[in-house]
């Protein structure tokens, strides 16, 4: 039976290639859409782990969010040193981690932030961040930049670069006349952190001690780098801050404290409240793009049915010569819808390579490029469930033409059509 199958599929190796094909593309985009799905949630989640609350200026929860932990967007103010000050030693709060954005060098964030980012920032299952080469800043001019950043440009300790003042990847602003040296690279993280240089409080205020209203100083009015350093560069104010407390049983009170601070309006958010109004928004997307992939499937399926009825007038004499020579319109059905099931499986195992191929291809250029971290895990028992099913709806589809065979006569296929 199998011989009289494979040659038989031999024969028609055009028409069931094309169908393999379509299959295998169904099933990688099923499959594909599902898993960077997760990954894309997964690298979100990862991106922050241990810290209780965000703090900013006024505003929607996930724009804070976003530009505190994602450098995504801007901040549509900052918020005093001295409420930074205030909130820090609350009683309840066990660290904080400023945060200063508005600059960038070469189309990546600058942070501005102190030590404690290093101490206490944690990432994934609440992994510290490590360092490749180097160590922390210690000195204004100092920077730390992440494995991103180093791997682009081929940076190495004790380089200088120069910072832009603004957020675009083109800036003709530039603060060139105070240069940072690099002294430490990150290990890779997956998370926002690959992408961005960190520099001190003090730096962020260095760059900008001579500047106002964001425009540079005038011809001879700039502060050298070495006048800088004796001057106070004490902060005036930040972007937000990270806060991790002693008891998360106080999150609320201490949310609360901040929403109705009176001395500025600010914002404090919990980074998983947050993120699951992200994946709220993103959810009509997501059903969207699963909708699709099941048509795409769907027709896929149709467009195998289809091939195998339009190619029972072309086999009619196959058809008629097996049953002269003793086989029942039972074995004649089960043929097609063995050929159904074969050529589904050989697209799904097909479509499941290309899927491992493509994910294996673009992980580093997502990690790399987009700060996106998408696993290649083996099939879950989901997945598991949804190619059973895709087999038994091709073989289900395969009963459609073979229930026409069934009830073709013998004189059908012996008859000459002209």
């Amino acid at each position: 039976m199998f011989n009289l199958f494979s040659k038989s599929l031999l024969n028609r190796r055009g028409t069931a290639i094309l169908t393999i094909i379509s299959i295998s593309i169904s099933v990688t985009l099923l499959i594909g859409v599902e898993n960077i799905r997760k990954g894309v949630r997964t690298s979100f989640s990862s991106a922050v782990s241990g810290t209780d609350i965000i703090v900013g200026a006024r505003g929607g929860s996930l724009q804070l969010l976003l530009y505190s932990i994602f450098r995504i967007g801007n901040s549509p103010n900052n918020l005093s040193w001295e409420s930074y000050n205030e909130l820090r030693n609350n009683k309840r709060v066990k660290w904080t981690i400023p945060i200063s954005l508005g600059d960038s060098h070469r189309g990546f964030r600058v942070v501005g932030t102190n030590l404690d980012y290093f101490k206490f920032f944690r990432y994934g299952s609440k992994r510290k961040l490590e360092f490749l080469k180097g160590k922390p800043f210690s000195k204004v001019f100092d920077t730390v930049i992440g494995s991103e950043i180093a791997i682009k440009f081929n940076y190495k300790l004790n380089e200088k670069i120069i910072i832009a003042h603004g957020t675009g990847k083109k800036s003709f602003l530039n603060h060139d006349d105070k240069p940072f040296k690099i002294v430490g690279i990150l290990k890779p993280t997956g998370t926002p952190v690959d992408q961005s240089l960190h520099v001190s409080l003090e730096g962020i205020t260095a760059m900008h001690i001579d500047w106002e209203s964001g425009a540079p100083p005038m011809e001879g009015e700039s502060i050298s780098a070495e006048e800088v350093l004796k001057l106070d560069l004490t902060p005036e104010e930040i972007t937000s801050f990270l806060i991790g407390l002693k008891s998360k049983i106080h999150v609320f009170d201490l949310q609360r404290k901040v929403n109705t601070y009176k001395e500025e309006p600010l914002s404090a958010i919990m980074p998983g409240v947050a993120l699951q109004e992200l994946w709220n928004i993103l959810r009509t997307a997501e059903t969207g793009l699963r909708v699709i992939t099941w048509f795409v499937l769907f027709a896929g399926l149709l467009g195998m049915v289809t091939s195998l009825l339009s190619g029972l007038n072309e086999r009619r004499r196959e058809m008629a010569i097996l049953r002269s020579v003793g086989a029942g319109p039972g074995t004649i059905s089960f043929l097609l819808i063995l050929e159904a099931i074969i050529l589904t499986l050989a697209g799904i195992i097909l479509g499941l390579i290309i899927l491992y191929l493509a994910l294996f291809v673009s992980q580093p250029i997502l990690e790399n490029y987009f700060g996106l971290f998408i696993p290649i895990n083996a099939l879950s028992n989901r997945d598991i469930i949804i190619l059973g099913g895709i087999l038994l709806t091709a073989m289900l589809m395969g009963i459609i033409p073979a229930l026409k065979a069934y009830h073709q006569s013998l004189a059908d296929g012996m008859t000459i059509r002209l």
